[in-house]
Formats: structure tokens, C-alpha cells, sequence
């Protein structure tokens, strides 16, 4: 007697287009994982299995939609003619200042169909600058007593020196809450931007719709630095620079010069490695159509740097800024410059690289 066959459900493999539609633990799973690889780990995963390499792909596609990250009140996409990158990959991004961080920044979710609540909570709740404005044990709100500012002035805070260039907001130290007018740099990016890739300067960042003259853009957010870290990271910087053409930096030195006179305060911002879409605005040698402010907030120790339309920007255009007057060579041991394309009539053929 003839032994029957049992019959056997065929056993499915990973590369099987089925396994795609059916498998639902399964794509839950690689959704929760992949979105936290850099670009590298991501394409190695993407050759292992159809179904991986189509979770991966989708990924990509989300992540050329956002820059921000879903940080930011508008998504800021990504838009490339001129190669085969889809998006800048090799920064963590940050919606405020923050403190440096010596190794290397931690990874962050992005690409996911669904927003990380975690990575979210950590920043709603809390101030622009990361300060929690509730008292822990007291539950009670920090800041002064005033309800509402008129005119988007706030009696707590002191009047500027009169200089335009500097400029006051409520903030942690005032109680009116974050509906008050003058805290119009506190509530994020309110007009829509995009990062275009040029075939000379690599990304920019451009318009995507009409800006108003006044209107407030972003900051320029990043890693708040020590001068001899500034110093320590230049040098690095200045021989990546050296040895990568597609390298660049993004560290930002700002003085701002007390009353008296006789003394400057410098400000070290680094979005090299942590930043916002700030860093993706290039220079002109003819200021660009942003004007740069300094902006201080009661409750916080060091101002903020930001940015504003200088004139009616209209969509499409690129935004800019003059990144300062001095040029000098990269660093010892080298003379070349840094070449500038910012096409302006007055370009003076090299970009303001100022020893830190």
C-alpha cells in the first residue's frame, strides 16, 4: 500500500511579492525599525528582499518629502534635477538651539508613514528652547504675571539699545503664553520653503511661496558651542574640506557687540552636524533678500540668530544672506579659497571665511 503524500502548504519566502499584502506583523515591524538607519544601512537592507527593498524605497520617497522631519508647522521637500540624491543625509535635524554634543549626534526617526510620538513630545510642551516652562513640583508656570502683551510688547522685558539689529520677545521668563504677538520666532516656520539642489552650491534653500517684506523665515538653529570647540571643529572641518569637494560646513560665528563698546559677545552655532533648514541658505555678496536679527528672549541666556524677509520674495527664488566681509584661506598649509557662485553683480569670486 502506497504511502499519500501529505500535502504541504508551500512555504513563503520573503521575496515574494505576497508576502507584501499578507504579511502585516511583518511590515508593522520593519516600519518601527528602518526609519531610524542612515542612508547607508538603509540601502544595504533594501538589496536583502523584495518586500524589504519596497519598505525601503517608500522611506526614501517620505524622507525627500520632509527635511524637517515633521519638526516644523510645514514640511520642507526636497527637489532634485541634477543627480541621483534624494534628500541631505548627513545631518540630525533640530527646531532650536541646543547644547553641543561631543560624540556623535544620535540617530533620529525619520521616513516612518506615521509620526514618532516620542521624538514629538519631546518638543511639544516645551519651550523653543527646549526649557520645560512648568514647574516640576508646583505645577505652577514660570515668568512674570503679565496675561497678554500689547502691541507685541511685553512690560517685563527691558528696551533694546536701539539698535535695529537686536530685537526683544517674550519668552520662559514671561507668563503670557504662547498665543502672545510677540513671540512670533518661537512658533516655528509659518511659510512655505524648499531645498533645491544647484549643480555649484549643492542644496539651497529656496521660496514656495510669495514672503512678504518683514515676514519672519527661521533661525538659525544648531549646536551652541564653546570658542575652542569652534576653533577644534574648524581645523577638522577645514581638512574634510580640503580632501572632499562635496563636503561642507556649516558653523557659524556671530559677534555681537555690547553697549559699552568695549566688549563682544561671540555665539558659536553649528548645524554642520545638527541643524534646521537654516543651513541650507547660502550666501550673497550682495546682503541676499534676508536680514539677519538678533533676537533675545526673557528667560534665555544667549539671543537667537534669525532670519527675515529683507524685500517681497516671490516663489521660486532662492533665499540668501551676506555670511560676512573677510576672506581669508581655508587654514595652514593651504591657500586655496572657498569659490563663490552666488552670481550676484557684485560677487567677489570667494565666499567670507573668517579664521575662528
Amino acid at each position: 500500500m502506497e504511502k499519500q503524500s501529505q500535502s504541504k502548504k508551500p512555504r513563503r519566502r520573503l521575496g515574494d511579492s505576497r508576502f507584501i499584502v499578507t504579511d502585516h506583523q511583518f511590515l508593522r515591524c520593519a516600519d518601527l525599525i528602518l526609519p531610524w538607519l542612515d542612508p547607508r544601512e538603509l540601502a544595504a537592507v533594501s538589496l536583502t528582499c523584495k518586500a524589504l527593498s519596497f519598505i525601503c524605497r517608500s522611506i526614501t520617497l517620505r524622507r525627500s518629502l520632509d527635511a524637517a522631519r515633521s519638526l516644523e508647522n510645514l514640511p520642507v521637500p526636497f527637489l532634485n534635477t541634477v543627480d541621483s540624491k534624494r534628500y541631505a543625509e548627513d545631518f540630525v535635524y533640530t527646531p532650536f538651539q541646543i547644547p553641543a554634543t561631543s560624540p556623535p549626534p544620535p540617530r533620529q526617526w525619520w521616513g516612518s508613514a506615521g509620526d514618532d510620538s516620542s521624538v514629538l513630545d519631546s518638543v511639544n510642551g516645551r519651550g523653543r528652547f527646549g526649557v520645560s516652562l512648568v514647574d516640576d513640583k508646583s505645577g505652577e508656570l514660570y515668568g512674570c504675571e503679565c496675561e497678554r502683551c500689547e502691541e507685541g510688547c511685553c512690560q517685563c522685558l527691558a528696551l533694546s539699545e536701539g539698535t535695529e539689529e537686536i530685537a526683544n520677545e517674550c519668552g520662559s521668563g514671561c507668563g503670557c503664553g504662547s498665543d502672545c504677538p510677540n513671540r512670533v520666532t518661537q512658533k516655528g516656520i509659518s511659510v512655505r520653503l524648499k531645498i533645491v539642489r544647484d549643480e555649484k552650491k549643492g542644496w539651497c534653500l529656496y521660496a514656495d511661496q510669495l514672503i512678504k517684506k518683514g515676514h519672519y523665515i527661521c533661525e538659525y538653529a544648531g549646536e551652541l558651542l564653546t570658542t575652542a570647540e569652534a576653533r577644534r571643529r574648524q581645523n577638522i572641518y577645514d581638512k574634510l574640506r580640503s580632501t572632499q569637494q562635496s563636503f561642507s560646513s556649516a558653523l557659524l560665528v556671530i559677534r555681537e557687540h555690547l553697549p559699552s563698546g568695549q566688549a563682544c559677545l561671540r555665539i558659536n552655532i553649528d548645524a554642520t552636524r545638527i541643524g534646521n533648514v537654516a543651513r541650507f541658505i547660502n550666501h550673497s555678496c550682495d546682503g541676499g533678500n534676508l536680514s539677519t536679527v538678533l533676537l533675545r528672549s526673557s528667560g534665555a541666556l544667549l539671543p537667537r540668530l534669525c532670519f527675515f524677509a529683507a524685500r517681497d520674495i516671490v516663489a521660486g527664488e532662492e533665499l540668501s544672506f551676506s555670511y560676512g566681509d573677510v576672506r581669508l584661506a581655508l587654514g595652514k598649509g593651504t591657500d586655496k579659497k572657498l569659490n563663490c557662485s552666488c552670481g550676484s553683480s557684485c560677487c567677489f569670486g570667494t565666499l567670507p571665511c573668517e579664521n575662528t
